[in-house]
């Protein structure tokens, strides 16, 4: 026996309005689905049901889309029509739909769970922009070389003064021991970086 609805009835059931189901009548999307015209229209659930699975786009499965696919196939698992007589590819394209539904919705839940735990760890003070702290450090470093090397001048000034020596020779001497230690422990650090491996904490706070 078939389950004939009207086109309010056949709305409230795929989740959608009156005039998209007119919509999709006109554009011939239920064609074969129903009996009559205006209000006199009759439509056929099993055969609605199986002429939009496996129809819907991918953006369409998400948000308002997913209610009316969840009720398509609600319609058609409670069809009493024999397996026997529906399209042999019904059935393989609903699956192949059903797990891209799932899989769409699977990654939309991580990635909202990725944002959301990032935006409250850095509400929390726990994390900060690499790049952020990086131009911060560069500035801080820089400002503290700067600041080394004037000293360095100003000893290179009093030993001259106090030794009687030339201050170009002696400041000369200060600033390449400190600059070749300087480029001796930045490659140092730089390999101690790139080894370091990832604590536990940090890995369970990766994202």
């Amino acid at each position: 026996m078939r389950d004939l609805v009207t086109t309010t009835e056949l709305a409230g059931k795929l989740k959608l309005s009156k005039g998209r189901i007119s919509q999709m009548v006109s554009k011939g999307q239920l064609a074969g689905c129903y009996d009559g015209d205006g209000r006199a229209r009759r439509f056929d659930l099993s055969k609605v049901a199986e002429k939009l699975s496996g129809r819907l786009d991918p953006g369409q499965l998400m948000g308002n889309g997913s209610q009316t696919k969840r009720a398509l196939r609600d319609i058609a698992s409670a069809s009493d029509e024999p397996e026997s007589k529906r399209p042999a590819d019904s059935s393989p394209l609903a699956q192949r739909d059903s797990d891209r539904y799932e899989m769409a919705r699977t990654q939309k839940v991580e990635e909202e769970a990725r944002r959301l735990r990032r935006q409250n760890a850095e509400d929390a003070g726990r994390f900060v922009l690499a790049s952020s702290v990086e131009a911060q450090v560069r500035r801080q470093m820089a400002k503290e070389v700067a600041q080394f090397e004037t000293m360095l001048r100003d000893g290179a000034r009093r030993v001259a003064d106090e030794m009687g020596v030339d201050y170009l020779q002696v400041r000369r001497c200060l600033l390449d021991v400190w600059r070749a230690h300087r480029g001796q422990r930045s490659d140092g650090l730089a390999d101690e970086a790139a080894a370091a491996a990832m604590s536990d904490d940090e890995r369970d706070a990766d994202f």
